[in-house]
């Protein structure tokens, strides 16, 4: 609520046992006129899933040299200078070995 005189915000006060809003330049809102309340409605939320693992990494069919597995995770790394190609890492599905290719 704002101040119609001032326009500066009404703020309350306790003035004979009942609130009323008042403004620093001396206008006051008397309790018989019309307030204002706020409400709010909250909804339930819903369920959230939590997964244990997730795993976003791409796969790329290539064959581990530890356990002969097929598949295994990949991703790129720039390990040396900047004008040298990125070091491509390698990660088997199955054993979890890692090797890499430059």
């Amino acid at each position: 609520m704002f101040c119609p005189k001032c326009g500066s915000i009404l703020r309350p006060k306790d003035k004979a046992g009942k609130k009323v809003l008042f403004c620093s330049c001396g206008f006051t809102k008397k309790p018989e006129e019309e307030m204002a309340s706020i409400k709010e409605t909250v909804k339930s939320a819903k369920k959230i899933e939590v997964m244990d693992k997730l795993d976003s990494r791409p796969k790329i069919k290539t064959k581990c040299d530890k356990c002969g597995h097929k598949v295994a995770y990949y991703w790129t790394q720039q390990t040396r200078a900047a004008d040298e190609p990125e070091t491509r890492f390698f990660k088997c599905e199955k054993c979890e070995y890692t090797w890499r290719e430059y």
